[in-house]
């Protein structure tokens, strides 16, 4: 298996050369010594190390925690700081740069290789959860995106390109807004100022443009990170369904109307004033009781009511 690299990062010569034999002793290999931050951001780019060592106190217009904090965001290394077991304000600046560990001098040779194996385990957990989550954001179905209080897309997952047609350096070079519906576009902004404020959007709905200068609707929920001045969106393309509602809907109105105008004409029977027969749809002329019976449900008991039968009687 090959040898673990690791980065040194100190001033004093002295003590580095030291702490390079003591490491290359515990099996680890040492491609470089970087005696300021500068040359620590260097040596990082071309030696790719698996570790960087680093002494808190250096000395520089930089200091150790910023520079961690540089070759954690754009290498992904890990750092271990060296502090002196009498710099306390070195301990309190290890604990703003969230390191992956510090030893204290002076050290031995187990607490040093303990720090470094502990903090490479926890390197090699971070990457693989960085590795699951990059699978879960490339293959998800809906859209996902990071979007800035600015106004423009930061990061954008593949289903984009899919949905809109556009590819997402295109989608990224230009505010979002000019991607929406201009009827919609008031209420977006309205919707997004809601949201950097603080709230939260929750199955907001809008139109997005699509590359061939068709409109797609997105349901989208979203939440900000005011710290980091993004919003961490999700949107999902609903158009089928919306499409779907609108058919619905007009189906509904047809029937609707259907239902009326059939009313309307079974209120209007064409019936003899004289012999008081009802006409047909097929032109015949029938008996109130044979008409109602064929249309109906109905049926006659024949009797005589009291006007009739004192007429009858007479």
């Amino acid at each position: 298996m090959a040898k673990r690299k690791i980065l040194i990062v100190d001033d004093v010569t002295t003590g580095a050369s030291e702490l390079e034999a003591r490491l290359t002793h515990l099996g680890y290999e040492v491609p470089a010594i970087a005696p300021s931050e500068a040359a620590a951001i260097t040596l990082a780019a071309k030696a790719v190390p698996d570790l960087v060592l680093m002494d808190i106190a250096l000395s520089g217009d930089m200091n150790g925690v910023e520079n961690a904090k540089e070759l954690r965001r754009q290498w992904k290394i890990p750092v271990v700081f060296m502090i002196d077991d009498t710099d306390e304000a070195g301990i309190r600046r290890a604990g703003v740069a969230e390191p992956y560990g510090f030893v204290v001098r002076p050290f031995t040779d187990r607490e040093l290789r303990a720090n470094i194996e502990l903090t490479l385990c926890k390197q090699n957990a971070a990457i693989a959860v960085n590795e699951l989550e990059n699978r879960f954001f490339a293959n998800s179905i809906d859209m996902l995106c990071f979007l800035d209080f600015s106004g423009h897309f930061k990061l954008l997952n593949p289903a984009w390109e899919r949905t809109l047609g556009f590819t997402r350096q295109e989608l990224m070079s230009r505010p979002f807004i000019e991607f929406v519906h201009p009827d919609d576009r008031e209420r977006t902004l309205k919707q997004n100022a809601a949201v950097r404020a603080g709230g939260q959007a929750l199955a907001f709905e809008n139109r997005y443009m699509c590359k061939d200068g068709s409109y797609r609707w997105f349901r989208w929920n979203a939440a900000p990170d005011s710290p980091a001045k993004v919003i961490y969106s999700v949107a999902r393309d609903v158009t089928e369904t919306k499409r779907a509602e609108e058919e619905r809907e007009q189906l509904l109105g047809k029937l609707q109307s259907a239902l009326a105008e059939v009313k309307n004409l079974r209120e209007i029977l064409p019936i003899c004033s004289y012999c008081k027969k009802i006409r047909d749809d097929e032109n015949n002329w029938d008996t109130v009781e044979s008409y109602i019976s064929r249309h109906t449900d109905s049926r006659f008991s024949h009797s005589i009511c009291p006007t009739c039968a004192a007429t009858v009687g007479e």
